[in-house]
Order: C-alpha cells, then sequence, then structure tokens
C-alpha cells in the first residue's frame, strides 16, 4: 500500500444520509494543520483546494490541504 504525507487542515465529514436522503455533515475547523499519511488508494478526488477521502462505514472527508495541487497529482501517480 502506497502513502503520501500531506498537511491537512479544516475538513468536512460526510456521515452518510437520512431518511430524507439528506447528507449528515460535519464541519471541523482546527487551529493549525497536521501532517497525516494517507493511504493513496483511499483518494477518491483531488482538486485545487479539497482532497476527498473515503474511511470506514462509508464516510469520506473533504480535507483542505496546504501543499500545491501539481505536487499531489505528481504523489499520486
Amino acid at each position: 500500500m502506497k502513502f503520501i504525507e500531506l498537511t491537512l487542515k479544516n475538513h468536512t465529514i460526510v456521515h452518510g444520509f437520512d431518511a430524507r436522503n439528506q447528507e449528515i455533515i460535519e464541519e471541523v475547523t482546527v487551529a493549525s494543520p497536521s501532517k497525516k499519511l494517507v493511504a493513496v488508494d483511499r483518494i477518491l478526488s483531488v482538486s485545487q483546494k479539497f482532497i476527498l477521502i473515503k474511511y470506514a462505514y462509508d464516510r469520506v472527508i473533504y480535507w483542505e490541504y496546504l501543499e500545491e495541487y501539481e505536487s499531489v497529482k505528481k504523489m499520486i501517480t
């Protein structure tokens, strides 16, 4: 399994869906960014500002990352 190191900050956790099929969302704001090792096979999408990572129990998290977009692209390919 390949891992990359990213500096991650604020994030949005999608916990699933309610009875009306609306996303259950939790917004998390942190005081300072932290470095994390991320398994490449858990990455679903990367944009200029966010990286979407899947977790257990069908949860996904949209993380803000501090690295340059092009650097992240190179790390995951």
